[in-house]
């Protein structure tokens, strides 16, 4: 047990659910398939609160499983000292998280001929792409992310109720502001499987974005460190 395989784990934990809801919905032949994005969104919320309470469980009490998180909340407290073995820690498990859901849906990316939908398997893309409003709007939905984190534990929630509290704020999140660019809030939610969908012999894959993919990096990192400023002067 410690911080390093907590934030791991858990990770893992939110990749396998995560990713896993949007295989059983986008690819042929699934049980779920064109189940909608109320189903998404809905599975986003359980997998961030299994993950969040895995990561407990196998040592980190932070429950971070997002590097903006651990960087904003390194703003809000001066403490660094996490920061760089949490994100190792983060993109390993969303990795190998990504490679447990090519394997979970083996079957169905042969039956699935858009590549596009074996693409957002993995990662995040936007519905109009377009630079600025991209970044606006990862920036936001991160922002609400780390100011609700913070206000769900300021008000002394328990470890057992918490998690469940920051699976309805990533509900609400994906309900309210997913739609422009599949609110990717995590940079290594969504590099870490970006780089699993890269280098797996996924059938009928095409590329993987790489001219998109610095946006759910960047953006949430600086929507992190916007949230961090304010708690912190707050």
């Amino acid at each position: 047990m410690s911080p390093f395989l907590g934030e791991l784990l858990g990770t893992m934990i939110l990749i396998i659910l995560g990713d896993g809801v949007v295989a059983n919905v986008l690819l042929a032949k699934s049980k779920g398939e064109n189940a909608g994005w109320m189903v998404i969104t809905s599975g986003w919320a359980f997998a961030v609160m299994a993950g969040v309470f895995t990561a407990i469980a196998f040592g980190s009490d932070a429950a971070h499983i997002n590097p903006a998180v651990t960087i904003g909340f390194a703003v809000r407290d001066g403490d660094w000292s996490n920061v760089a073995p949490f994100i190792v820690a983060q993109l390993i498990g969303a990795f190998i998280g990504a490679v447990i859901v090519w394997l979970a849906y083996l079957g169905h990316w042969k039956e699935t001929s858009d590549p596009g939908l074996k693409l957002a398997v993995f990662s995040t893309g936007p519905a109009i792409r377009n630079t600025t409003s991209n970044i606006i709007t990862e920036v936001i939905g991160t922002f609400v992310l780390l100011f609700g984190v913070h206000a769900i534990f300021a008000g002394g929630v328990s470890d057992a109720l918490g998690p469940f509290l920051v699976g309805a704020l990533v509900w609400g999140i994906g309900l309210s502001l997913g739609g422009p660019t599949g609110y990717a809030i995590n940079p290594a939610r969504d590099l870490g499987p970006r780089i699993a969908h890269f280098l797996l012999p996924i059938a009928g894959k095409g590329d993987s974005d790489w001219g998109y993919a610095w946006i759910p990096v960047v953006a949430p990192i600086v929507g992190g460190i916007l949230a961090g400023v304010v708690l912190l002067l707050f």
